[in-house]
């Protein structure tokens, strides 16, 4: 990765930009502040469990008599006001895998990331003024974790919307001893945590604010992107110039109809990487079309562009940290409506690569929308030619079902490709599992009056669906994300409910490491 100021840089501020801002930021590392008479609280973290440190930790903080229970403690997460203010220390504690090849264990970024940002509530709750953090013997994956858990924490749609962002959050001082904190690694931290953020916010955007046309707005005018990502509009005209058939429908019954947006990053130096491209899902709101969805399963479908939300953080962070290698990121971006102009069940309508599809259920769209999409970021020539194609997109209640809302499902024909993403996302805390791409199912979608259906039988949802996008990827070594994008609850760094940034921080590992091994 590019090497750059400790100074993190921060977006354009303003109501024209979308300017997510960072805690983290304003930290004082190093230095101490000057504190008179402001309530003051003190975080600890050790990189390994010492209790010997611990100790000294207690016996300098403490009040007599809760001294000798607190050094009993097993706990990982220990809290108590002592003589000078609220203490909190944390340290890390061996635990045994959980098995699967390690793939679902926790990972100490994992740890690090939502016990710091679980922290931010409770600092909160004591209006401390002052709070003093040290890094104690921490390794940098520790580190990466801690500050990306602050300033995850931080994020409040509500704060954002009403101009509160930061204000009710005490100065901070952070130190490390027994190693050195790395300036490129606060920038790091920063960048990760802004591209999470994005992600969180574009999907808590109500959907009479966040529709196809001013989706695309906000990416091509509203990122403050640099000059190194460059930003195309498709507007409805030209998605069925293009035989985007597909796509152009599925959003052909709202007032706002269908846009793909490109953003597409080049490094300022040359590489030796081929290109990556992301495709997401962007749904700004999902009725089901004619084939309506019930009230409570339309509840949340504002969240059904969170693939493209997730494809939008992405690019932020590949932008803003000089990603050394080309990437595309494609938004295929649609509202699913009732109308007199909906598309129907039974209507065949044919895609840009050709193929005919028969409409099974207006509320299988997702994939329609994304496979026009596919189609395009397949066949880029010549330099443009992706490796990869990974798509992510809230695609199907089913994977929910089999796997929670905290592990993505993952579809892949390469199982290189699959391997770097699965340990990716358990790197990062940001988890993922591979499914299989099962063919004896495809036989649910034939159709006697097209090459196929857009969905199939009661059974294996999520995988007639993969299969589905299959068909669009002529070939290449794809991947598919099947997401769930938001948090029912608080929990870790996740301070609010609402949309998650799954799956971010897998990406960004994942991209990470490749460069890293280029």
């Amino acid at each position: 990765m590019a090497k750059k100021s400790a100074s993190a840089k921060t977006p354009s501020k303003g109501k024209s930009q979308l300017n997510i801002q960072s805690w983290v930021d304003t930290f004082s590392f190093g230095k101490e502040l000057k504190v008179k008479n402001e309530l003051t609280g003190f975080v600890y973290f050790l990189g390994v469990d010492d209790q010997s440190q611990l100790g000294a930790l207690i016996e300098e903080h403490s009040l007599v008599w809760q001294a000798e229970s607190l050094k009993k403690t097993e706990r990982e997460f220990i809290y108590f006001v002592g003589q000078n203010g609220p203490v909190w220390i944390l340290r890390p504690r061996q635990k045994g895998t959980v098995g699967h090849g390690g793939l679902i264990d926790e990972a100490e970024y994992t740890w690090a990331r939502d016990q710091f940002g679980a922290l931010v509530a409770q600092i909160k709750a004591h209006a401390v003024k002052v709070l003093n953090i040290e890094f104690r013997g921490t390794d940098e994956v520790q580190d990466l974790g801690a500050l990306v858990g602050l300033d995850m924490a931080t994020y409040n749609y509500r704060h954002y919307v009403d101009d509160k962002q930061l204000l009710d959050l005490p100065k901070v001082s952070l130190k490390k001893t027994l190693g050195t904190l790395d300036s490129d690694l606060i920038v790091e931290a920063i960048d990760r945590a802004r591209a999470v953020n994005t992600a969180r916010h574009l999907v808590n955007m109500p959907p009479n604010d966040l529709n196809p046309a001013t989706f695309a707005e906000l990416v091509s005018k509203k990122l403050n992107l640099p000059s190194t990502a460059k930003v195309t509009v498709w507007d409805e005209r030209k998605l069925r110039q293009e035989g985007m058939g597909l796509h152009a429908s599925t959003g052909q019954g709202a007032e706002n109809t269908s846009r793909m947006v490109h953003i597409r990053y080049r490094p300022k130096g040359k590489s030796k990487l081929k290109p990556i491209a992301f495709v997401g899902k962007g749904i700004t709101f999902d009725t089901g079309g004619l084939d309506i969805k019930p009230s409570s399963a339309m509840r949340l479908m504002k969240k059904d562009m969170g693939g493209a939300a997730s494809v939008v953080g992405l690019a932020t962070w590949a932008s803003n940290s000089e990603y050394p290698g080309p990437l595309d990121f494609y938004l295929a971006l649609a509202e699913n409506a009732v109308d007199g102009k909906s598309f129907r069940p039974s209507d065949v309508i044919t895609a840009r690569n050709g193929l005919r599809v028969e409409i099974d259920n207006t509320d299988a769209e997702g994939r329609l929308v994304l496979a026009d999409v596919l189609d395009v970021a397949c066949t880029q020539k010549g330099s443009d030619d992706p490796e990869y194609v990974i798509d992510v997109a809230t695609l199907t209640g089913a994977i929910k079902v089999g796997l929670g809302s905290e592990i993505a499902g993952l579809f892949s024909n390469d199982d290189t490709l699959a391997s770097a993403i699965t340990q990716a996302g358990q790197r990062a805390g940001d988890l993922n599992w591979r499914m299989p791409l099962f063919e004896k199912y495809w036989a649910e979608m034939s159709s006697p009056f097209a090459d196929f259906k857009n969905s199939g039988g009661s059974f294996g949802g999520a995988i007639t669906a993969a299969l589905f996008l299959q068909k669009f990827v002529r070939g290449k070594k794809w991947a598919h994300l099947d997401v769930y994008a938001w948090s029912d609850k608080a929990q870790g760094a996740l301070t609010s409910s609402g949309g998650s940034g799954q799956p971010v921080q897998c990406l960004i590992e994942f991209l990470t490491d490749r460069a890293m091994n280029a």
